[in-house]
């Protein structure tokens, strides 16, 4: 009985997951030459020309023009390993892949898909707690440690020449806008400018506004500025409903036009009143509002982001009014310094000079807009890493230490196991020896002579022996510096775990109609 349309495509059985399995492991192949220190950029170009180069692996899977739907399993690997914490997107996809490969061979072995499933599942939480034990604490006053793990997520993403100052300036920022509970680095905004070099990059204790003053008169700048944030436009009020004013002699237009005006003066007059020497307004200025605003001497932004409102409230302590008949001296906001600069060929509003940032801006320069373009990216991975550390207090060896250590120390859990789920555990194993052998490999080493010295190390005890990328020796990466984040580690494994055994479980694509779910 044929129950599918003519035309619909079915894969049962062995075919479908021997289908599945190569996408999946095709996207992880993909990835792979830019894992670590000495790893390679990939060139995107879409239909119009436009071009991306970079080796950050979520941007790559991202822009990358993936149709086959288990491939795009792997790429939310990357994606949710992104959004957890911000860097190891190309680890969690390469140890996916690899789990694939393994399961693979298993399958060929005829070893069941949900025995595999299970023996991953144990080796991952095992992993977890493994990683848990091995953990190094740090404390949110250790610099030395948080600079090193921002260097480490920037290394090999176009920033090494600069990875001294860069990591220094996203320790400040971290630290500048975390507050007691919680850390929220959207504000910290990025700034990217085109030229100079990247060493000239630099972090304001404060807002940058893209936008310019509204009106020539207005000063360029403003010391001490009392700082009014209105989240609407200074403008005459219109009516919610349509309406008609029936005007019959000339005496009764320039009646109206002086109510206009003098609506338009009393909204100023209110801010003069409570002391703003600055404003930043959400809507749009009318003219005659610039002019008296000017008169005034008060420095005024129309059309400011929602966005950049909230931050400045943050930055300088002021509140975002909805309506100027409430506005008080209290809702003011204090800077220092407010003034439009030239930068990178842009008039800009800086906001500097407050007291207690909780709202910073890194200024990026670089020499074109690619390099610009991945040295943000390099950044964000950056943030992302210091953030995840301050909040749990964690860290681990990076080089292949931590996946070289479990590798071994699963090896042996796998012989306690027993059963078939054994052969899952080891093959789990094996798939994490995928890192260190990668890492050899992109730096132009003998990928076996490396595993078989870090091992070797591991055996003796120096649970933080990793591969020096640079010298191909094996070292302490703990006294190298080279440290990550506990949770890059274990969301990569859970992460991969998961997309995995996802994709061996399935024995059937069909293709359906449109699916609600």
């Amino acid at each position: 009985m044929i129950i599918l349309g003519e035309d619909s495509q079915r894969t049962q059985g062995k075919d479908a997951q021997s289908m599945n399995i190569s996408a999946g492991k095709a996207v992880a192949e993909s990835v792979r030459t830019t894992l670590g220190p000495k790893g390679m950029d990939k060139m995107l170009v879409d239909s119009g020309g436009s071009v991306v180069v970079t080796n950050d692996g979520v941007t790559i899977l991202k822009e990358m023009d993936i149709d086959h739907p288990a491939a795009n399993m792997i790429v939310e690997v990357s994606e949710t390993q992104e959004d957890e914490v911000g860097d190891g997107t190309t680890t969690a996809v390469v140890v996916a892949g690899e789990l694939l490969d393994q399961a693979e061979e298993l399958i060929d072995q005829d070893v069941h898909a949900t025995t595999i499933a299970q023996g991953y599942r144990q080796a991952a939480e095992k992993a977890k707690e493994i990683l848990e034990e091995n953990a190094i604490e740090v404390s949110e006053d250790d610099r030395e440690t948080l600079v090193k793990i921002a260097e480490t997520a920037m290394t090999g993403k176009g920033a090494e020449s600069s990875k001294d100052l860069l990591a220094e300036l996203v320790v400040d920022a971290v630290v500048a806008v975390a507050d007691d509970d919680d850390i929220d680095t959207e504000n910290v905004s990025v700034e990217k400018v085109v030229g100079g070099s990247i060493d000239n990059s630099e972090l304001v204790e404060g807002v940058i506004v893209d936008k310019e003053r509204v009106h020539e008169n207005m000063p360029f700048g403003v010391e001490d500025a009392n700082v009014a944030l209105f989240d609407g436009a200074l403008e005459v009020r219109e009516t919610e409903i349509d309406a008609e004013v029936n005007v019959t002699d000339p005496d009764q237009l320039q009646q109206f036009l002086d109510q206009e005006e003098k609506q338009l003066k009393e909204m100023v007059d209110k801010l003069v009143d409570v002391g703003a020497d600055v404003v930043f307004v959400g809507d749009g200025i009318d003219d005659m509002a610039q002019h008296y605003l000017a008169k005034e001497g008060i420095l005024a932004v129309r059309r400011a982001k929602s966005s950049d409102l909230s931050r400045l409230a943050r930055a300088t302590g002021g509140n975002v009014v909805g309506s100027l008949d409430d506005i008080e001296a209290d809702d003011l906001g204090f800077a220092g310094s407010v003034a439009q600069k030239d930068i990178g060929g842009d008039e800009r509003i800086f906001v500097e000079d407050v007291e207690d940032a909780k709202s910073v801006t890194l200024i990026l320069r670089g020499g074109t807009e690619h390099v610009v373009d991945e040295l943000e990216r390099a950044i964000e991975d950056s943030l992302g890493v210091v953030k995840t550390t301050l909040e749990d207090g964690k860290v681990l060896p990076g080089g292949g230490a931590s996946e070289t250590e479990l590798s071994m120390q699963l090896g042996e859990f796998a012989s306690s196991v027993g059963g078939r789920e054994q052969l899952a555990i080891e093959a789990f194993t094996e798939a994490l020896d995928v890192i260190p052998r990668t890492l050899a490999e992109n730096a132009g080493l003998d990928p076996i002579e490396s595993l078989v010295n870090l091992r070797k190390e591991h055996s003796d005890g120096n649970f933080a022996a990793g591969l020096d990328a640079y010298t191909g020796d094996i070292v302490d990466m703990e006294d190298d510096g080279v440290v990550e984040p506990l949770r890059v580690k274990t969301q990569a494994i859970e992460s991969a775990t998961e997309a995995a055994v996802m994709i061996l479980r399935i024995d059937d694509v069909i293709a359906a109609g449109d699916l609600k779910g």
